[in-house]
């Protein structure tokens, strides 16, 4: 007998169902392949060990990813490292953070940064969130009330990001990143949080909430594994273009000293 494949990701092609849900912050954790695919199609090393958690590196080290439902509160933490008193920043996003909303920041950190100067706020103003002050904190919520997103700063001085969604019954998710996360992959997770697009999830793994909605849709295995796989092939790309160019740049260093009559070949 067979292996069971794995959903989505295996063989057979007979039709299954699956779910559009939307809001897209409320539609549930999702299958973290979704993620760590597409870093380790970036060049990023799989550092996990046989059976526990998920750990991903990135090519030079400064920059980690890791999953790890299985400890209180669970979920995602992101931690990045470089040189100077504010380089070391961390993200901690809840388990239940829809992985297309976390994959804003993933994505992003296996892309060369635009040279645009980030906003945070942007992407939110543009689907009409609620913006305003509450005391020393900046916040934005969706205009159906069930996300948030908040630059919070304490008496003491202290600052971070916070931002969730919940619905009526008290399910959601929390995340917060330390104010030294870089801007720009602050903002490519609120472009995210805010995208009105539903997000798929199969049977069985749509969150029982009374503030979602749902499209039922008929999904082939073989549709899911060539969405899967663009995503894949666009990280690939990306990073062969990207070391492309870095490796045809001229060299900045100065070549190694050659002696006046020049290097003699050994005939």
């Amino acid at each position: 007998m067979k292996r069971k494949q794995r959903h989505g990701w295996g063989a057979g092609d007979q039709a299954e169902q699956h779910y559009l849900v939307q809001p897209r912050a409320l539609a549930g954790g999702g299958d973290i392949r979704h993620i760590s695919e597409f870093l380790r199609a970036s060049g990023w090393r799989d550092k996990s060990r046989t059976g526990g958690p998920l750990h991903i590196e990135s090519p030079d080290r400064t920059l980690h990813v890791a999953y790890d439902p299985s400890v209180l509160p669970g979920g995602w933490t992101i931690h990045g490292r470089a040189e100077g008193p504010n380089g070391e920043w961390t993200a901690q996003l809840g388990q239940r953070t829809p992985v297309e909303i976390v994959a804003g920041l993933t994505d992003a950190l296996a892309r060369p940064r635009t040279a645009h100067a980030p906003n945070v706020w942007a992407p939110l103003e543009e689907q009409e969130w609620d913006m305003r002050f509450e005391g020393e904190n900046y916040m934005a919520t969706s205009p159906d009330g069930t996300a948030w997103m908040q630059y919070h700063q304490s008496t003491d001085g202290s600052a971070m990001w916070w931002t969730g969604a919940k619905d009526k019954q008290g399910n959601g998710w929390t995340a917060h990143f330390t104010p030294t996360t870089p801007m720009h992959l602050v903002q490519a997770f609120s472009t995210e949080l805010a995208g009105p697009e539903p997000v798929m999830r199969p049977r069985g793994h749509v969150p029982l909430s009374a503030q979602i909605r749902t499209w039922s849709v008929s999904v082939k295995p073989s549709q899911l594994s060539r969405w899967q796989q663009a995503r894949i092939t666009a990280a690939r790309a990306s990073t062969w273009s990207r070391n492309s160019v870095e490796g045809s740049r001229p060299r900045t260093t100065a070549p190694p000293y050659t002696p006046a009559g020049g290097i003699r070949t050994r005939r």
